[in-house]
């Protein structure tokens, strides 16, 4: 996925000053430091590295240890020349950005680090997290996808301000949070990169219970994207064949199917039945998610 390294658009969505953005986005000079404990013209003081947490919002759920090391020894023979990026919280400090730095940091033992103290909310944290691993490529497809359901359900930002956040566009974003609806094991395949983004999306409208065995066999024979959507469409056949009494999909109905998942950023399927009735099913991955889309569904009755 290759994304615009804008990193602007979202600051008049979430009230963040320039400076905090260039800070984050490593473009606020760090390598002047000041006396220790003390806050200089760079707005950089020292912070006993044991007084600061994790961010809670941080998207990017593994760290590559060899990377790690790699970062260690630069920071041993350099120094750390860009300073972490900090809030401050009743009992120390909570990291913004920076998390790598500062893991490094304490496997060669470093007593402080150099940081930056900004003041900023729970959605703003959230959102600068996001920002700083997609504008460094360092998160998965699935790890995006969570992170943006996150902010999406936890402080009520729709898809468009989203993509405006992430500088991408809706259907991206629409895309990225249906990879939610596959099952679990497809979701490790895609986070620890077996699959990629494209085979996982070929592979989302099947059965959960063929999905897993589907993207192994994938992987097995290592399918492109086309030839994965070329095998789902026939395990779709094979599948409609064996269903007894079914009915031919009108295309009007694809199309309401499309925008519904559009809408409610998760997969909805409309099952016309004979006498013009039928069903309207709707996925969700989790109880978070559903949440999400109970509300969804209240805003626009």
């Amino acid at each position: 996925m290759t994304q615009k390294k804008r990193g602007l658009g979202f600051n008049p969505l979430l009230g963040l000053d320039q400076s905090t953005v260039d800070a984050v986005l490593n473009r606020e000079p760090g390598n002047q430091h000041r006396n220790r404990n003390t806050v200089g013209e760079s707005g950089i003081v020292h912070v006993a590295i044991e007084k600061i947490v994790p961010n809670p919002f941080q998207p990017r759920t593994r760290f590559d240890e060899s990377e790690l090391e790699e970062l260690a020894d630069s920071i041993r023979q350099h120094g750390l020349m860009q300073p972490v990026i900090l809030r401050q919280t009743a009992h120390g400090y909570e990291l913004i950005a920076g998390e790598r730095r500062w893991r490094a940091s304490q496997k060669i033992g470093l007593q402080d680090i150099p940081g930056i103290i900004r003041d900023l909310d729970d959605r703003q944290v959230a959102a600068l997290a996001l920002i700083e691993n997609i504008q460094r490529e360092q998160l998965t497809a699935i790890e995006q996808a969570r992170a943006l359901a996150r902010m999406r359900d936890q402080f009520a930002i729709d898809q468009n301000s989203l993509a405006v956040m992430i500088s991408s566009s809706r259907s991206h974003v629409a895309n990225l949070l249906r990879l939610l609806n596959l099952s679990q094991g497809v979701q490790t395949m895609l986070e620890v990169g077996d699959l990629e983004m494209g085979h996982a999306r070929a592979i989302l409208p099947l059965a959960e219970n063929m999905q897993l065995k589907t993207a192994k066999n994938v992987l097995r024979l290592q399918l492109s994207v086309r030839q994965t959507e070329t095998l789902v469409k026939r395990l779709l056949s094979q599948e409609a064949t064996t269903t007894p009494n079914r009915i031919a999909k009108d295309p009007d109905i694809g199309r309401l199917e499309a925008a519904l998942s559009d809408d409610l950023g998760t997969v909805v399927q409309i099952k016309p039945k004979s006498g013009g009735k039928g069903q309207v099913v709707i996925e969700y991955g989790s109880l978070d998610i559903l949440d999400g889309i109970v509300d969804r569904l209240k805003v626009k009755s």
